[in-house]
């Protein structure tokens, strides 16, 4: 595989969409998404997700910032945001991809108690001894996914805390140690979650580079390597986020979301709103719907 001198940005390979669903993570298999690029996903990045790639049965040849590999046994693949990546399956393979948003796995944090480390590293997991369990998990993972079922979205965090306790113990002190690239993730990685605990309060972007021990212009350098905009455009990309699942999924009006968002008033966020999306937040509700 050849890495492109433009790497593309997904939310999901091939898509320009949001997320899907309200809960910030996607589930499918291997085959529903390879089958439609002849099993070959070529070089992109993700800039507010993290993957993982579980190979059950089949060949993988993965492609991790310019370093490739062949997989052949079960494995989970880790994939961190913003991390140069692709897959080039042998036809049939089995298995399933997991995309996990920042703002989820923040939450996940948060009931961990610490930040989930094994997160942030691209690393190969084996599941030999642990096979039937992580295939179960995976598979249960996605019939609740695709259905509609009543409490949906806590069995799936169940069950996603599940995975990612097995995962942590896998890895615990075997981790390799961060070179300079990963250390520069690092710092776009521990900028988003300080995006995430403040992005609604409108705080200076000097505030967000203090937090991460960077100055506003080296800081806004590594959001133009890693995420082709500035810093204050990240801030901007998260509360639109926000904006349009609120939108979508909840009942709130437009002066309740403009207040919930921290604007000073509702003019000024639906004139915010309309730059980005290209319309008023009323018209998207209703386009939506």
């Amino acid at each position: 595989m050849t890495q492109q001198s433009t790497i593309p940005v997904f939310k999901l390979y091939g898509e320009q969409l949001g997320w899907p669903t309200p809960e910030l993570l996607h589930c499918e298999s291997i085959h529903q998404r390879s089958s439609l690029y002849e099993w070959h996903i070529r070089v992109h990045q993700h800039a507010e997700m993290v993957q993982l790639l579980y190979l059950h049965k089949g060949q993988a040849e993965i492609e991790i910032e310019g370093e490739r590999k062949v997989v052949k046994e079960a494995s989970i693949q880790v994939v961190p945001s913003l991390c140069v990546h692709g897959f080039r399956f042998s036809p049939g393979t089995q298995g399933y991809v997991l995309s996990l948003s920042l703002p989820l796995l923040s939450q996940f944090d948060a009931q961990f108690g610490r930040q989930l480390g094994v997160l942030n590293q691209p690393h190969c997991v084996s599941v030999t001894h642990s096979r039937s369990h992580i295939r179960t998990l995976f598979s249960t993972l996605l019939e609740e996914y695709q259905q509609d079922n009543d409490a949906r979205e806590l069995m799936l965090h169940a069950m996603l805390s599940a995975l990612l306790v097995w995962l942590n113990r896998q890895c615990q002190g075997a981790l390799p140690a961060e070179g300079r690239a990963e250390r520069r993730r690092a710092v776009m990685q521990q900028f988003a979650r300080h995006i995430e605990s403040h992005y609604r309060e409108h705080l200076p972007m000097s505030d967000y580079a203090q937090a991460v021990g960077l100055s506003v212009t080296h800081l806004n350098y590594l959001c133009h390597e890693f995420h082709n905009c500035s810093a204050l455009n990240v801030l901007h990309q998260r509360l639109m986020l926000e904006a349009k699942r609120s939108l979508q999924y909840t009942s709130m009006s437009i002066i309740q979301l403009s207040d919930y968002l921290g604007f000073s008033d509702a003019t000024y966020f639906s004139r915010f709103f309309r730059r980005y999306a290209g319309m008023p937040p009323k018209i998207f509700r209703e386009k939506m719907k």
